[in-house]
């Protein structure tokens, strides 16, 4: 036993008495660094509107957006295809309704 930690002795223990700490015990903060935001966004007007949330990525919010004219785009693409239309009449709409989007 060391510093009351342990058993007395190992003997009739089935072990070796010999003792490991936990490395995955995590002691609370007395500091206070706990407390210390994450983020900084003493900069943005608008943090109270945050709730505590990270602003969104305008990348990932662009690239969605993209997505989702793509995908009309197909669907235009499919439903022009039903009705009968020349591949050259599909491209062209497609590419004006493309740039209506854009």
């Amino acid at each position: 036993m060391y510093n009351g930690i342990g058993l007395q002795t190992a003997r009739g223990s089935g072990t070796n008495g010999y003792v490991q700490t936990n490395k995955f015990f995590i002691r609370p903060r007395t500091d206070g660094a706990a407390k210390a935001p994450l983020h900084n966004y003493d900069h943005d007007p608008d943090r109270h509107k945050l709730g505590g949330m990270r602003p969104p990525n305008k990348e990932i919010l662009e690239h969605d957006r993209r997505r989702q004219v793509e995908l009309r785009l197909v669907e235009l693409r499919d439903t022009l295809e039903e009705q009968g239309y020349t591949e050259g009449e599909i491209e062209e709409r497609v590419e004006e309704a493309r740039k209506e989007a854009e």
